[in-house]
């Protein structure tokens, strides 16, 4: 069995920027969804990797919130932490904010949540090291996503499936 050493979300998190482009964007200067949601679904998986240290897929797209539009050339700004994680997968929340970089202001944009699995060399699910949120804010993460886990398995045992 390998070494399950229990890990800070800090010691996971990532942040990156993106720039957005004209070919990302509508015909009203606003960043379509889904270029974002790709944004989001790729660092998310960074930081997923960086915990298990282990390849990791995307199992759910939990929430996705659009707050706040991105425009043409604004830069935007990702930041994925795993709050909170089961035996063989991680909820990782994502906040994108969008900056202006000429009049400095900055916005949260989007929030998401993502549960990613983590694979094994035979591509089957492999238990995870636990986390341990240290942090005020480490802290009330875990608690929320602790409450947003039990309510889709609550979810997906009502939901009758074909």
């Amino acid at each position: 069995m390998e070494n399950l050493r229990p890990k800070k979300p800090s010691e996971s998190a990532v942040t990156t920027r993106y720039l957005v482009m004209p070919g990302q964007a509508n015909p009203y200067g606003t960043a379509f969804g889904g270029a974002i949601v790709a944004w989001i679904d790729m660092v998310a998986a960074m930081a997923g990797q960086r915990h298990a240290g282990k390849e990791v897929v995307t199992a759910s797209i939990d929430s996705i919130i659009f707050k706040e539009p991105i425009h043409i050339g604004d830069q935007v700004l990702l930041k994925a932490t795993v709050n909170y994680v089961g035996r063989t997968s991680m909820e990782v929340g994502v906040q994108v904010c969008r900056e202006d970089p000429i009049a400095g202001e900055k916005v949260v944009a989007t929030t998401a949540h993502l549960t990613m699995v983590a694979l094994g060399e035979d591509k089957k699910p492999v238990p995870v090291a636990p986390i341990v949120p240290e942090s005020d804010e480490e802290k009330r993460r875990f608690d929320n996503a602790r409450i947003r886990v039990k309510a889709r398995k609550e979810l997906r045992s009502k939901i009758q499936q074909p």
